[in-house]
């Protein structure tokens, strides 16, 4: 009766999961694990399919006008500079593309790089920038980072580079 109780309940939870999922990859998932639950309570062996998450689709280059970047340079050198220096560049760029661009986000690589970008929309010939600050405490020898820029241009990002090798501050001997 205990058992009679028990599969009844599992094929109940699993009609409801069905019902309600739709195309819901996890409830698939579940699905799938209370009827292989529900197998192994009734003494049978079927073969599981393999569930595997599906790929995101690549995006596609818009159609009509886009803008484009063009950068003046997308890498810069700090050279030599001090542990706790503040440094920044500002990496020019003109929108050369056919619509006017917008930049939606810049993102450091690290806590360390904070961005700041145009924030109106450039038009088709303009000029903008993205600004890179730098803060080197805490951030001894060769640094690489990066900006990440997301805006309405293909591909969608563009990524900026700088390095800097900072000079480690010198410990002090502590007094006796």
């Amino acid at each position: 009766m205990k058992r009679n109780f028990l599969k009844s309940m599992l094929m109940l939870v699993i009609v409801a999961a069905a019902a309600t999922a739709c195309k819901d990859k996890d409830a698939e998932k579940k699905i799938a694990a209370l009827e292989a639950r529900l197998n192994d309570l009734e003494g049978k062996k079927a073969a599981q399919p393999a569930i595997t998450p599906a790929a995101p689709a690549p995006e596609t280059k818009p159609e009509g006008p886009i803008p484009t970047f063009e950068f003046q340079t997308t890498e810069h050198d700090f050279g030599t500079i001090n542990e706790g220096d503040v440094v920044e560049y500002q990496y020019a760029f003109k929108n050369t593309g056919n619509a006017p661009l917008i930049i939606q986000n810049a993102q450091g690589s690290c806590g360390c790089t904070v961005p700041d970008w145009t924030k109106e929309p450039i038009p088709v010939g303009g000029t903008g920038f993205v600004k890179a600050k730098f803060d080197s405490s805490g951030k001894p020898n060769i640094q690489n980072k990066t900006v990440t820029v997301t805006a309405n241009t293909w591909p969608k990002q563009t990524v900026l580079r700088f390095k800097a090798m900072v000079t480690p501050k010198s410990v002090s001997n502590p007094t006796k």
